[in-house]
């Protein structure tokens, strides 16, 4: 094996190094154990690296390199892209080689970590594939990061999705993306998306997406407070002197945004019991005291949705009812989705101030929670293809009007 030395930049993990190395995680950590054994990497470490030592394949007599591709699910510019320095042989045979995952001509994908740095990166690379594609922004988190929208979609009917709003559950904002880049290339190429015709969804609806509410805590759990972060001392506090905030679910102010809306708001608080900021549950001072929670309340009230669904993760359940304020046709379109996803519909009591609380209780219209993938968060990234196809269908039939 070949070492070399990388230095740690601002922002780097140890997942997202192993994945830009084509490096396994396992590897990379036994190469460098004492930082491994931190919570996060600092800025200005130097790592241990083997660039290359990801999925390999041995070229044996007789196969072509189209041959290769074929065999992984390629297209043989992607396989050539990803072994540069034999592209423009035309014999690999006997040559080691790597092999790029099968998804590589997406955009949206997963590398180590997706945090607000991948998501920004990639609404750029879609709108500038996909002009019918839409951005914007619906306000600032607290450290002044842009909470962005995309827009797809032209007809009447408009529907919301968001993902993200607790931190550690960072997972469903690539979830929600990847769907949007999916339906962007199945009607760019006039193509069915799993049956369902694109098209009738581009005339019928208009899909307002708002992939990552909580920027400033997804990039918390992903990166901690190592590297001069202007908060590190009272999160430091408000965490119990951990370092690790992989649990971590509020903002960066420690106010869970999902207590935050104002639906039956006092109650929550008191059912939660948590005074003072921290990780989880603490409801805030009063309802909408978070630049969050009040710019997706605000940006909700100036458009006229038709139903909206806010992805959490995890327990594959949907989280239809609010205090018998929701309409008559949410339990059956609960069971639509239910059947579409392979989820759950449960009709959930003893839970206040959520997003999807508040909607049905202002707007009289469905509203849903949806729990992604099951284990503990940050859930893994392995579980990212399947879920993909579970949200996917259940935003399927949610854009198929009946």
């Amino acid at each position: 094996m070949e070492l070399q030395w990388i230095i740690v930049q601002r922002g780097d993990t140890l997942p997202r190094i192993a994945s830009a190395h084509r490096m396994t995680r396992e590897l990379l950590a036994a190469l460098n154990p004492e930082a491994a054994s931190q919570p996060y990497l600092f800025a200005g470490q130097m790592l241990r690296i083997v660039p290359g030592t990801g999925r390999r394949y041995a070229v044996p007599p007789g196969e072509s390199v189209r041959g290769i591709a074929d065999r992984f699910g390629l297209e043989e510019d992607i396989l050539r892209q990803a072994n540069p320095e034999i592209a423009g042989v035309v014999d690999w045979v006997g040559r080691c080689i790597h092999i790029p995952d099968s998804n590589g001509k997406t955009i949206v994908k997963i590398q180590g970590e997706y945090g607000y740095r991948e998501l920004m990166r990639d609404i750029d690379k879609l709108e500038n594939q996909f002009p019918f594609i839409e951005r914007g922004s619906i306000g600032t988190s607290v450290m002044g990061k842009s909470l962005p929208y995309v827009r797809i979609g032209q007809g009447p009917r408009h529907i919301h999705v968001n993902a993200s709003v607790h931190a550690n559950e960072w997972l469903t904002t690539a979830v929600l993306m990847r769907f949007i880049e999916e339906y962007a290339q199945s009607y760019s190429t006039h193509k069915a998306w799993n049956q369902f015709q694109t098209e009738r969804w581009m005339q019928e609806t208009t899909l307002w997406a708002v992939p990552m509410v909580n920027p400033d805590g997804v990039e918390l759990v992903q990166e901690g407070v190592v590297n001069q972060h202007s908060h590190a001392r009272q999160l430091l506090a408000w965490n119990a002197g951990r370092s690790h905030f992989t649990h971590w679910k509020a903002n960066i102010r420690g106010v869970d945004l999902n207590d935050q809306f104002p639906a039956h708001w006092d109650e929550e608080a008191a059912r939660r019991g948590m005074t003072t900021p921290g990780p989880r549950d603490y409801a805030g001072t009063a309802p909408l005291t978070e630049p969050e929670a009040q710019a997706l309340a605000q940006w909700t009230q100036q458009h006229s949705f038709a139903v909206v669904v806010s992805l959490h993760s995890q327990g594959q359940e949907i989280y239809w009812n609010y205090r018998d304020l929701e309409p008559r046709e949410s339990g059956l379109l609960s069971r639509r989705l239910a059947k579409a996803s392979g989820y759950k519909a449960v009709k959930l009591g003893g839970s206040d101030a959520g997003y999807k609380d508040w909607f049905i209780q202002e707007f009289g219209k469905p509203g849903f929670t949806v729990e992604v993938g099951l284990g503990v968060n940050p859930l893994p990234v392995e579980q990212f293809d399947d879920i993909c196809v579970e949200v996917g269908m259940l935003l399927a039939e949610l854009l198929t009007n009946r």
